[in-house]
């Protein structure tokens, strides 16, 4: 296995899911009146086609 290309590649997609969900979850706060109510609930998955990777994250996020 190429080392390089398999990190590189990790890290442009680990970029573009931390870009698009922060993205997601800005755009449901603001559309549902969020601000301010607490704190939000929030879980990731992530799996692996054909794989065994099933990796869940969970916290909250604080909605000021």
């Amino acid at each position: 296995m190429d080392e390089q290309r398999f990190n590189m590649s990790m890290r442009k997609f680990l970029k573009e899911v931390g870009v698009t969900s922060q993205q997601a979850v800005e755009r449901v706060v603001r559309e549902e009146g969020l601000e301010g109510k607490g704190k939000l609930k929030v879980r990731a998955v992530l799996t692996g086609e054909g794989t065994g990777l099933n990796h869940v994250v969970e916290g909250e996020i604080d909605l000021g």
